[in-house]
């Protein structure tokens, strides 16, 4: 017979709705037993499945912010990879000015400039300006610079005989970048990669500061409504979520692709 192989996540996931379900039946017997302490028991999950509801519409936010950042930083970050390390030396120079300044400044300033920006350089009326808008724009051009070195320490990592041997074979650089290159690149970026993907999912709460309505921002507002941790609490929780379930996906991810392990 094969023996379950159980995973630590699983373990944990498990203990978690254990633990959950074992709250939820000591409150109803604590309710019956003794009404007071039972009614603040009951009166504290209503409270956090209020605030749960209400920091609903800041997840949407900040879920949209993350994958719209992915979505295209991603691309663009490979594009500058190249330019960066492009024979010709103006393009090279400009990426790599380009990348020192994103990853030399801070996001918070980054997201400040790009939405004030165009209103005193230009006199863009900001009405016509969402601050979600510039809220992606911001993160895209940071997080495109992170990936460019990433892509850059990839792809410089493979071995100058295999472009010799696909050149030998017949492929056209394009060929050999597509069928040969890019996939090992993928796989040896990948885990510096996830790194900054998690770094993004805690990233999206600084979009606060140019008032887009995002978790941590109804999260606070709470706090200060309630006069209560108990919403920051909640906003911590969902980051960790968050955080956990695309730390397990990129895992599954890595695991497809050491196929030769």
């Amino acid at each position: 017979m094969r023996r379950a192989n159980l995973k630590p996540s699983f373990i944990i996931s498990a203990l978690a709705v254990f633990f959950a379900s074992s709250v939820v039946v000591y409150a109803a017997d604590v309710a019956q037993s003794d009404p007071s302490i039972g009614s603040c028991i009951v009166e504290f999950w209503q409270r956090v499945c209020s605030i749960v509801q209400i920091l609903g519409k800041g997840v949407l936010y900040s879920v949209g912010l993350f994958f719209l950042t992915i979505l295209f930083a991603l691309p663009f970050g490979l594009l500058v990879a190249f330019a960066r390390m492009s024979k010709n030396p103006i393009l090279s120079n400009i990426a790599r000015v380009y990348i020192s300044i994103m990853r030399g400044t801070p996001l918070m300033l980054q997201l400040l400039i790009v939405y004030f920006g165009p209103y005193y350089l230009f006199g863009m009326s900001l009405k016509n300006y969402p601050e979600f808008m510039a809220a992606v724009i911001a993160f895209v051009l940071n997080y495109s610079a992170y990936f460019a070195e990433i892509y850059r320490s990839g792809i410089s990592s493979i071995p100058v005989g295999q472009y010799e041997a696909a050149n030998v074979l017949g492929y056209s650089k394009n060929q050999t970048f597509i069928k040969i290159i890019l996939p090992q690149v993928i796989k040896r970026i990948l885990p510096p990669v996830t790194n900054e993907v998690i770094t993004l999912v805690k990233d999206t709460s600084l979009a606060q500061v140019i008032a887009v309505i995002e978790t941590f921002t109804i999260a606070k507002q709470l706090a200060n409504a309630q006069a209560s941790m108990l919403p920051l609490i909640c906003a911590g929780v969902y980051y960790y979520i968050f955080n956990f379930i695309v730390a397990f996906a990129m895992e599954r991810i890595e695991k497809k692709l050491n196929y030769y392990r």
